[in-house]
């Protein structure tokens, strides 16, 4: 459908040409840049007279070129910048050889004499206004977006067509189509990525973003109004920095994997563990990412990813994984299920392993059997996008194509519309040999233009078009930074120690996290406008403040001790900051072990003998075996702070002295640290087999350090029913009464008063509601243990006063898959259990014959 009309004929601007003239060659630095304006790749459109054009008609005074496919804009050469000799610029343009494009951070910069009185935006946004552009019908609204995305690909030569289904997508000059690059991320605010940019200095415009926690821990809040905020908060920062050039539309978050093995070193990337928490998270973060579910103009593009059964590094772009159907079906498809019919994603990627012996980027079976067929993922805007060089990998480690030429069109052939990388580079040879067409290509480029039509790039909508730096870092971004790390904050162990007086005198702090900076931020990070570390606002807040480090995240050195212990044992309490960072997990490797790593604990084990209160902060997204330190009567009390972003010193002082009280619960299950003993990390079956004792807390058989869903408050609730499911229900009429999406359909409201009873510390606090579901009859054994069926977040309930939870369970908690990765909702008798520890219970049954509810479809 069109999104909005004209009223009148488009009028259209003759083609601007920019006149210039040359200011020489200079040194051009990182930080500052000697044209502060926007950089753009353009790849092998470059040349003195097209980056001018650009810069030009976007009312720039100046422009450059450098390391052959950079254009870079400013009003200004700044004042910081030093000119070198001209042989330094030696790179030839790819546009026009008989001219230089700068150098590895060497420019050669251009004054422009006559630019644009009235630019659009930024360069980076095609001009409509404008011909040779204006003239062709994407710029016509009373169009489809399908019509228009097909209007711009239709005249491209093969050459072009190539050239823009890479990130580094060339545009074409000839047709008046910017560049655009692709690869932009924002997992936990705008980050670090190809195409964004952060200006210098700090403080300038677009020089930094606000840095939320990592998913592992905002998903610990259980909390999902508070994810959409966030994600809105991200999303309007990130369509600023696009609105002037430092970033694109789209963004390759989230990461949703299950986190099924703790080892896994993106684990803190993601939601957690559970299925059904990760589809509330999703469901939530891309509803504030894209602007709402399917609105008219998408506020940024969303990419949900990796597709499909990643959650290895090591080996991973050559890891072929083989689980189950009936796993595939129940735990490692559903949440992109979501993300495809429920949040009305825009973009998909395509993981690095091959599945069953398929590369994911080159499977059919994955990307249109499943994604496109079954999950509906068909929307003129929806396209796919492969992890950087998982289309070379599709050759190479893989072998599954002789050679790239045969990679590519594999690759594009099963439904992957873009290549991060430049493996498609070859698609032209690939077209040549019969590998592929140039139909199939034009098929993946109508998608791509299309969905950056839905993200307004052609027509820049004003809801959007004003958003600007005042946008970013907001007073109101920064609060909500710091809520969101509380929120997440999980209360492990407490003697009644925590709460501390926030009027404490005379405290060690001690350990590795400490007098941290960026180490807060996790990856995927960006830069931020500030970062508060622990031990400022301890000094700050507290009196008489004595700091050591003590020793290092993975060390064995012990030469810290003395100076930690000194400082402990001449203090009234001691707080130690430590576990795991991005050192430990991170893209790329696996933890080898789920202990604390280095010598922490024998620290923590001498600090603990002094006698004194002694209280850990655990950082880090995957959990660390903690039974030492639960077992040890003088650890007085644990708090998992994960990764808290921005205002983490701020958000971890006001949970420990109560501002705050915590109330986050375990995303994951804390697992003793022999359970990866001969545990086959590439065994993907999450029942228990091949002397595995299961994997997640709905299959686990052993005992787990600290379950799935565990923490802790600083008050007592009574928690009682208001009402509840007792009765039974026949399955036929459930099924058919839930329209055509029975997995989101409502089962039962369940109605919980909570009641704050006080406590030590008598505080007002929120308190986060679990539901489970179990049988042990219905349907095929073995069954699991217990699976999330619904949760909330009730809100600063105060002393005495008692607030209402509502749980809502849907149909499709209800349904299990069989070996074939069909789902059936099964009669029997059901358990709800609301919390761990199982303090209301309530029984109902199933009655009439098995359903099935979904299909997942046969790999030929």
């Amino acid at each position: 459908m069109a999104l909005f009309h004209l009223a009148q004929a488009r009028t259209c601007l003759p083609p601007y040409q920019a006149q210039t003239t040359y200011q020489g060659c200079y040194h051009d630095p990182n930080s500052p840049r000697d044209l502060a304006g926007p950089m753009l790749t353009v790849g092998n459109l470059n040349s003195p007279q097209y980056c001018a054009n650009i810069c030009g008609a976007a009312g720039y005074q100046y422009s450059g070129v450098e390391f052959t496919i950079q254009c870079f804009c400013g009003h200004r050469i700044e004042s910081t910048s030093v000119k070198a000799d001209e042989s330094q610029c030696s790179s030839p343009c790819p546009a026009d050889s008989s001219k230089v494009c700068g150098g590895g951070n060497m420019i050669n910069i251009y004054s422009i004499s006559n630019p644009s009185p009235n630019p659009p935006l930024t360069p980076s946004f095609p001009d409509c206004t404008r011909d040779p552009l204006c003239s062709n019908d994407v710029c016509d609204t009373t169009k489809s977006i399908a019509e228009r995305a097909a209007a711009i690909v239709k005249p491209m030569t093969l050459d072009e067509k190539v050239a823009n289904v890479g990130s580094s997508a060339s545009g074409s000059a000839r047709l008046g189509l910017p560049a655009y690059q692709w690869q932009n991320e924002a997992l936990h605010g705008v980050a670090g990525s190809t195409g964004v940019q952060f200006q210098s200095p700090l403080g300038a415009n677009f020089s930094a973003a606000t840095s939320f926690p990592m998913p592992i821990l905002l998903s610990a809040a259980f909390d999902d109004a508070l994810v959409k905020s966030v994600a809105t908060a991200i999303s309007t920062e990130a369509r600023a920095f696009a609105n002037y050039g430092f970033a694109g539309l789209d963004f390759w978050t989230p990461n949703i994997n299950p986190f099924r093995d703790p080892r896994w070193g993106r684990g803190m990337e993601t939601p957690g563990e559970d299925v059904f928490r990760i589809q509330g998270y999703v469901l939530a973060l891309i509803d504030g990412l894209q602007g709402g579910i399917d609105p008219d103009f998408y506020r940024t593009i969303s990419t949900c990813k990796h597709f499909a059964a990643y959650d290895i590094e090591n080996g991973r772009t050559a890891n072929n994984l083989s689980p189950t159907q009936q796993d595939m079906a129940d735990y490692y498809l559903p949440m992109f299920e979501t993300c495809v019919r429920d949040a009305k994603v825009g973009s998909i990627m395509c993981a690095y392993n091959a599945v069953d012996g398929v590369p994911a980027c080159a499977d059919s079976y994955l990307l249109q059997d499943v994604l496109r067929d079954t999950y509906g993922f068909t929307e003129d805007f929806n396209y796919v996008v492969s992890d950087c060089d998982a289309v070379e990998n599709v050759y190479d480690p893989h072998h599954y194509a002789a050679n790239l030429t045969q990679a590519a069109a594999m690759s594009i052939n099963a439904g992957t519309d873009l290549d991060c990388g430049s493996s498609y580079n070859v698609l032209n040879a690939s077209v040549q040999a019969g590998l592929t067409t140039e139909a199939t290509l034009e098929k993946s480029l109508v998608r791509l233009y299309s969905a950056l039509i839905k993200v307004g790039y052609f027509d820049q909508p004003a809801e959007y078009s004003s958003l600007g730096w005042g946008n970013v870092n907001t007073t109101q971004s920064q609060a909500l930074a710091h809520d969101a790390a509380t929120e997440g904050m999980t209360l492990l162990k407490n003697d009644g120690t925590l709460p501390l007086s926030r009027s404490l005198s005379n405290v060690a702090i001690i350990g590795p996290w400490a007098n941290v900076t960026t180490q807060m931020q996790g990856n995927y990070a960006g830069t931020a406008p500030l970062l508060v570390n622990p031990l400022s606002v301890f000094q700050q807040k507290w009196r008489n403040v004595k700091y050591a480090q003590g020793t290092a995240i993975n060390s064995q050195d012990t030469s810290g001790f003395n100076a930690a212990l000194s400082a402990a044992s001449s203090s009234d309490v001691i707080v130690y900051l430590g576990g795991i960072d991005i050192s430990v997990e991170n893209e790329g490797f696996d933890r080898s072990s789920i202990t604390w790593p280095g010598n922490q604990l024998n620290l923590i084990s001498q600090l603990a003998n002094l006698g004194k209160p002694l209280v850990i902060v655990q950082f880090g997204g995957g959990q660390i075996d903690d039974s030492a330190l639960l077992s040890n009567s003088k650890v007085n009390s644990i708090l998992w702070a994960g990764y808290p972003g921005q205002d983490g010193g701020n958000a971890i002082f006001d949970v420990l002295t109560g501002a705050n009280p915590p109330a986050g619960r375990l995303p994951v299950t804390q697992y003793p640290a022999d359970y990866i003993n001969n545990n086959n990390i590439q065994d993907m079956n999450l029942r228990p087999s091949n002397g595995i004792p299961g994997r997640t807390y709905a299959w686990y058989t052993g005992t787990p350090v600290l379950p799935f869903g565990y923490g802790l408050h600083y008050t007592n609730f009574s928690l009682s029913f208001q009402s509840t499911k007792t009765a039974g229900s026949d399955i036929a009429t459930l099924v058919n009464n839930a329209g055509s999406n029975p997995d989101r359909a409502a089962f039962a409201t369940i109605v919980v008063n909570v009641k704050n009873t006080g406590g030590k510390a008598n505080l007002a606090s929120d308190y986060v509601g679990l539901l489970f579901l179990k049988s042990t009859n219905a349907g095929p054994a073995p069954h699991p243990n217990k699976q999330l069926a619904a949760y909330g977040r009730v809100k600063n309930v105060g002393v005495g006063a008692t607030q209402q939870l509502t749980l809502t369970v849907n149909l499709g908690s209800l349904a299990h898959a069989d070996t074939n990765g069909d789902r059936w909702i099964y009669p029997g008798t059901y358990t709800l259990t609301l919390d761990v520890n199982g303090p209301l219970t309530s029984n109902f049954t199933l009655t009439g014959t098995a359903t099935k509810i979904s299909t997942l479809p046969r790999r030929s």
